[in-house]
């Protein structure tokens, strides 16, 4: 038999025999030095400073090494400078990319939601580039509240009584909850329905968001019926805010029931008890003249009588990323006071982008003038022509009928009528999409039975000649 110090000699000879063997896979790797006097990288330095080159240098190496520990092959010089040169390069671009959505989906979370009008992009680029009166009055040359002017413009749109804007919805709901209910020693009970519960996207959900300002959720009803009489049998003395939650991004069907705000808010009232409607997406028009289902409107939220109506500023409304809070004057204070506002306020740049984006509410011009109104109310002839342009230009595929999406949590399950191109790809649909996401302008397609479906209703018109560029790209390089 094989006696135990033997083995322990033959593996320690072995270790030893690695770390030699890998010791000399390392040898031919440069050193940085080296590295930097290639001619290329030298280069760099003329517009980066030597120690962000040296950096990217010691990144490197750093993973050829670890890339032969795990057994790689050794990289030559040319190679690890090239990579070098790659990442520089990379590191000097403008980020994010400009992308053509071409899916269909119109509040495409992962292409940035809600494109901006020109107006509120002309207003935040005048916000940002110069000195502006954010918090300051004109009047008495001394500071001012930066809030007073989003705060009526909120009220006029809404038709409330005051509001306020912060970074996201879910800062908001944070916020309003850690101000309303966020003191364990006076009240801190939230009573909210099992089935509004939910999950707000990316993992936040509203039980974990409400720990986290300091309430107690207190859960009403199932998952599928709640009445009025769950809420006020709930009702303590602990009780410091009813929480309604309008599922925006499902939806349930059949053996369900949800009482209308309007009986929550008689409960709620009775008590002397606030109801707080978190509409999500939020929306400030009747999505039926689109042929769509009808989102909560916040003006609806606000004359049932609900003490603040909580909602995103870039969903439906169709501008840049903000939570905007409306209601009651005593309970928009309250909640502005709280030393979590200053932590989610908006800066001047998004304070004048939603005031631009909520001006075209005022001023009924919201269709014209917003990028996702414009589109979900675009005629489909229109479609049809513009796929019909692509598809005569480039020589490839047929026009049909499909849908366009929402998305962005959205109007869940409603649809579009709309017309696309849709292309038989010469290679793999994967293949093909990639190609069409490395053209010159990135072009973003979905796939529909390994066909390539291209969507002109979310790509705009003096964006076409970029598609059909795209398309003849991808169509020589995926030969």
């Amino acid at each position: 038999m094989p006696n135990a110090s033997n083995n322990s000699t033959f593996n320690g000879l072995y270790r030893c025999w690695s770390v030699i063997l890998t010791e000399s896979a390392y040898r031919p790797l440069p050193s940085v030095d080296a590295l930097l006097r290639n001619d290329e990288v030298l280069g760099l330095i003329q517009n980066f400073p030597r120690s962000v080159i040296t950096s990217i240098a010691r990144d490197v190496l750093a993973e050829a090494r670890l890339s032969i520990k795990n057994g790689g092959k050794s990289q030559s010089f040319d190679q690890l400078s090239a990579q070098i040169v790659e990442r520089a390069k990379t590191i000097s671009q403008n980020w994010p990319n400009v992308v053509i959505n071409a899916t269909g989906v119109i509040l495409h979370t992962n292409l940035g939601r809600s494109p901006l009008s020109q107006r509120t992009t002309e207003a935040a680029t005048t916000s940002a580039s110069l000195y502006s009166d954010v918090e300051f009055s004109l009047s008495t040359g001394k500071r001012g509240n930066r809030n007073t002017h989003i705060s009526n413009l909120i009220a006029q749109v809404t038709e409330s009584n005051a509001g306020i804007a912060v970074n996201n919805n879910a800062a908001g709901v944070l916020l309003t909850l850690a101000a309303i209910a966020g003191d364990e020693q006076v009240k801190s009970e939230v009573i909210v329905s099992r089935g509004e519960s939910v999950e707000i996207g990316g993992g936040f959900r509203i039980p974990d968001v409400m720990r986290q300002s300091g309430a107690n959720l207190v859960e009403v009803g199932t998952t599928n019926r709640t009445y009025a009489s769950d809420y006020e049998s709930a009702i303590s003395s602990k009780t410091a805010a009813i929480l309604k939650v309008h599922p925006s991004n499902f939806t349930v069907d059949g053996f369900t029931h949800t009482p209308e705000l309007k009986e929550v808010v008689a409960v709620g009232k009775r008590h002397g008890v606030p109801v707080l409607n978190d509409l999500g997406s939020g929306c400030l028009i009747d999505t039926h003249q689109y042929g769509l289902a009808q989102e909560p409107q916040v003006q609806s939220s606000i004359s049932d009588g609900a003490t603040l109506t909580l909602f995103s500023g870039d969903k439906l409304i169709g501008g840049p990323q903000a939570g905007l809070i409306a209601g009651e004057q005593k309970w928009v204070d309250l909640v502005s006071k709280h030393p979590l506002a200053r932590a989610v306020r908006i800066d001047k740049v998004t304070l004048s982008a939603i005031s631009a984006t909520l001006r075209a509410y005022l001023t009924g011009t919201y269709e014209k003038e917003i990028p996702i109104w414009n589109m979900i109310s675009i005629n489909e002839s229109v479609l049809a022509d513009r796929a019909e342009t692509w598809r005569s230009k480039t020589g490839v595929g047929t026009v049909e009928r499909s849908t366009s999406t929402i998305g962005g949590g959205s109007l869940p399950g409603q649809t579009l009528p709309t017309s696309v191109l849709s292309i038989d790809p010469p290679g793999s649909a994967q293949n093909f999409v990639r190609c069409l996401r490395e053209s010159p302008v990135a072009v973003v397609a979905r796939i529909e039975n390994n066909r390539i479906m291209l969507d002109p209703r979310t790509v705009f018109p003096d964006q076409d000649n970029a598609v059909i560029e795209a398309i003849k790209f991808a169509l020589n390089k995926c030969e």
